[in-house]
């Protein structure tokens, strides 16, 4: 009989082993949506730095091939070549015709582009033209999601830095632009490009 006791475990000693187990599952599971809550917040932020970088990518690329071209809208209202706002409701925010543009078509269209940029529900948005005179604008494309706020300036020749694009000469643009972009709790991004394709 005391054979038996001594080659098993006792109610007791397999009560104490399984709290041990339940104690140590517990704390790997708690440790699991740790490192799970920790990617997530990673993967957010990354995300938001790649969108921050396709912007400054994009945009800068966009107002250094800006044109001092004047359009058409596509009710056929004439259109400066540069239009910079404060991004008032129902504004674009920035609005040009940029050179460079590869349509892949093999007709003789000019390679240029209207483009514009302009804050959507908290979504900074670009879209773009088919064509630069009286067309139906494409499809807009998110840049970046979660705006709260947004500032542009824009240089003139002589330095001086505006709120609002609005020359007297319709085909003049700025020689820079400024964006900042409040993306809340505290981060504000800023980010200055030069415009036109002479620089």
């Amino acid at each position: 009989m005391s054979g038996d006791r001594e080659s098993g475990f006792t109610l007791v000693e397999m009560l104490i082993a399984l709290m041990i187990f339940g104690m140590l599952a517990g704390s790997s599971v708690v440790l699991l949506g740790f490192a799970m809550r920790a990617q997530e917040t990673a993967d957010t932020r990354l995300d938001g730095a790649a969108a921050l970088r396709r912007l400054g990518a994009l945009m800068g690329a966009d107002l250094a091939q800006a044109a001092p071209r004047i359009n058409r809208a596509e009710s056929g209202e004439m259109r400066p070549a540069f239009i910079g706002t404060r991004g008032e409701a129902g504004q674009p925010l920035l609005a040009f015709v940029r050179r460079g543009w590869d349509h892949g078509g093999a007709d003789e269209r000019p390679a240029i582009q209207k483009v514009e940029y302009r804050l959507t529900a908290g979504r900074l948005e670009r879209v773009a033209w088919p064509m630069v005179d009286g067309a139906a604008p494409m499809e807009p494309v998110a840049l970046v999601d979660g705006v709260r706020g947004l500032r542009l300036r824009f240089r003139d020749e002589a330095g001086n830095w505006h709120v609002a694009w609005n020359p007297e000469d319709p085909t003049l643009l700025p020689r820079a632009v400024e964006l900042a972009l409040d993306l809340g709790q505290g981060h504000v991004v800023r980010q200055l490009f030069l415009a036109g394709s002479d620089l």
